[in-house]
């Protein structure tokens, strides 16, 4: 069957090059995926499938295999970023200030090219597939959690769920994998400090906001240098901090947002806590207030064990031990992990750097690419890791 599939991705290239630079051209941001949605929905019944609509712009689809056995999931994900796209290429986004920067162009396309290699073998499938084209990744509260909330998961439920994602750091032509957990939570932190306001030539008359700001900045280092675990990863960053006074006025507020991550649910949980009242009593300390909201994001991605390692075994076979590595785990977030947290899920990456053609920026960035070699590489290893998985 391996050689079969390899053919197969082999004969529908240049039409998922197509698919894909139609997609790239033509991205739409989180939950709006309504044009990408009708492109994907008639290729899909153009090969004779039935389509159901899912979270308004997410799509499921199932293929029946010819014999008896297991469901396989394979997940691909719609949306773009709200980046202004800086490629020179004949695909680049005509949609000013939305671009696919994170690859999910390429996702979308591999879980269509894998779509066309297992209907045209679906009577030698021993067991069936499910596809799940869903929206909203880069999003709260995440596409997958809305899909899995409207059945996605049910009627037949899966066995196990696959997933891919672009990796610019690896060569086009191989792939990763990482068992157990591999990415982290990922919740938004929003900090409002109140003081008195007032000139800043007269700061004993003001409760300044901007000097709690920094204390509590520094103060919230506590949550990851003393008391989290040494042994669990974690990170507390603060990317955006806005008081709107001037060199001669103190604010009355100011406003903190960053970003907490980890992979532990319970710690995830505590850290909160401790966020929350570190901000609220350094900011009582010094005579203000601090108001605390918490965006609970997604959970961290674990990658089953024993899936993982039977995926990692099927991708030697179909490209080669050479051509797959081993992954770390990144501090990343990802709503895959909603699938993987309710059933045995794998999510590995898919190469797509090439230096010599200058393939090599990072995904989030206005010049990211893809090889589009990857194409043939994703949507065979896609089909073939269901087809595999069936065998039990």
């Amino acid at each position: 069957m391996i050689n079969k599939i390899k053919a197969a991705a082999d004969q529908y290239f240049e039409r998922l090059v197509a698919i894909r630079r139609h997609l790239h051209a033509h991205p739409e941001l989180s939950f709006q995926e309504y044009e990408t949605s009708n492109y994907v929905e008639h290729a899909l019944k153009g090969l004779g499938l039935e389509v159901t609509r899912m979270a308004t712009t997410g799509l499921l689809v199932m293929i029946e295999g010819g014999k008896p056995g297991p469901v396989i999931a394979l997940r691909g994900d719609l949306d773009a970023l709200p980046i202004f796209e800086k490629n020179d290429a004949p695909y680049c986004s005509t949609n000013e200030g939305v671009m696919h920067a994170c690859g999910h162009d390429v996702h979308t396309t591999c879980l269509l090219g894998a779509a066309m290699i297992l209907n045209e073998f679906k009577d030698e499938l021993s067991g069936s597939v499910k596809l799940i084209f869903q929206p909203g990744e880069e999003k709260l509260p995440g596409g997958a959690s809305i899909m899995i909330k409207e059945g996605a998961l049910e009627d037949p439920s899966p066995a196990s769920i696959f997933g891919q994602h672009v990796h610019p750091e690896l060569e086009v032509g191989k792939v990763g994998f990482k068992a157990g957990k591999y990415m982290a939570s990922c919740d938004e932190v929003y900090l409002t400090v109140k003081g008195k306001g007032g000139h800043g030539a007269l700061p004993h008359k003001n409760i300044d906001p901007i000097l709690i700001a920094a204390q509590t900045i520094v103060a919230m280092q506590q949550v990851v240098s003393r008391r989290s675990d040494p042994m669990m990863p974690t990170v507390l960053s603060f990317g955006k901090i806005e008081g709107k006074g001037a060199t001669n006025v103190i604010p009355d507020t100011v406003e903190i947002a960053g970003t907490f991550r980890t992979f532990d649910e319970d710690w995830r949980q505590e850290a909160h806590k401790w966020i929350r009242q570190i901000a609220e009593e350094t900011a009582k300390s010094h005579g203000g207030t601090c108001e605390v909201r918490i965006e609970r994001g997604y959970p961290f991605v674990y990658n089953d064990e024993a899936l993982t390692e039977r995926a990692r075994a099927a991708a030697e076979a179909y490209l080669g031990a050479e051509n797959v590595v081993d992954l770390e785990m990144r501090a990343t977030g990802e709503d895959f992990s909603y699938y993987s947290q309710v059933m045995p899920g794998s999510f590995h990456r898919l190469g797509v750097r090439n230096e010599a053609r200058g393939i090599v920026h990072p995904v989030h960035s206005p010049l990211f690419d893809a090889d589009e070699a990857c194409l043939r590489v994703g949507a065979g290893l896609m089909a073939w890791l269901a087809v595999n998985e069936m065998k039990g």
